[in-house]
């Protein structure tokens, strides 16, 4: 693999690590996200740099967004646009929403009520957006990043399983480590960070980028080891529900972003592990009694399943 093609790669997360300090390895599974062609879900506390990330990741990406504050007031229309009369022209016309964007920064998306939650799931799957029976296609590439709190906090509304099967990968940035928080005590202002930024790849490197993944080997044995995982989650011994097809699809394009981030042309089973916690924890729901968040019962089942 020709490295110099993984130079604006490189140059996207150095750029991002000077604004979100000490957190390299959820940089790096943020970055795989999009590079898979998927929707990243940031859940954590107010005030750790949720927000900010996303911000960062759009701006370096060179790519058009739009962010939108999720409220319980929010409605569908608000999001998607609306069909309205005008006399001049003699019938409806149709004005686009925020959602006709690039990227779309959903910030606090369980603050909204499940209306407006569900507003997105035709754009995150089929990109595209249908507004009184006519369908109208969102611009390429499309990413929605999005923001929650933690669903005990109070005023939030949880995801449906149908939405959060529509992000690839969900992150926790958690609290920096001592070194980390003094380097943001004495420097300077995250906004006034965010404002000097410029962009290091456009629309056309990322799709480029893209399909460097999709072209990425993935072996028999590999496979043979997806498929032990994906059917140990349908076991019962670990989850409720197991993993959807579409699941164990979203888990193999992680794992490929994985490997071309690390400079190789083919999967191993260390980048299937590293990504599989952040790609299906969120998809999933221990069994009654287990005293396992979703997160430690996949590391649980990981250090069962034996490689192939």
């Amino acid at each position: 693999m020709n490295p110099d093609a993984l130079q604006p790669l490189h140059a996207l997360q150095r750029q991002i690590s000077t604004i979100i300090r000490g957190k390299a390895a959820q940089i790096e599974d943020a970055v795989a996200c999009l590079l898979a062609g998927g929707h990243l879900l940031i859940e954590d506390l107010p005030g750790v740099g949720k927000t900010t990330l996303a911000h960062a990741l759009a701006i370096s990406l060179g790519l058009r967004f739009s962010r939108v504050q999720f409220t319980t007031d929010l409605m569908p229309s608000d999001l998607l646009g609306v069909s309205l009369y005008e006399r001049e022209r003699g019938g409806f016309q149709f004005h686009p929403g925020p959602v006709f964007t690039q990227v779309l920064l959903a910030d606090e998306i369980n603050r909204a009520g499940p209306k407006t939650q569900s507003a997105l799931l035709e754009a995150m799957e089929e990109y595209q957006v249908s507004v009184d029976g006519t369908t109208h296609a969102l611009p390429q590439p499309f990413f929605v990043i999005a923001t929650q709190n933690p669903s005990e906090q109070l005023g939030t509304y949880p995801l449906p399983e149908s939405q959060l099967d529509r992000f690839l990968m969900c992150i926790s940035l958690g609290y920096p480590d001592r070194r980390s928080e003094r380097e943001m005590l004495q420097g300077e202002d995250s906004r006034e960070q965010l404002r000097a930024l410029k962009p290091v790849m456009d629309g056309a490197t990322l799709q480029a980028l893209q399909k460097q993944v999709a072209a990425i080997h993935v072996s028999d044995a590999l496979l043979d080891y997806l498929q032990s995982l994906i059917e140990a989650t349908r076991s019962g011994q670990w989850f409720h529900e197991g993993l959807s097809p579409r699941a164990g699809l979203a888990v193999l394009r992680a794992a490929r972003a994985k490997a071309l981030l690390a400079g190789r042309d083919y999967v191993s089973p260390d980048d299937l592990q590293a990504i599989l916690p952040q790609a299906i924890a969120h998809r999933l729901r221990p069994r009654a009694g287990s005293a396992r968040g979703a997160r430690e019962q996949v590391q649980a089942m990981l250090a069962a399943v034996p490689i192939p």
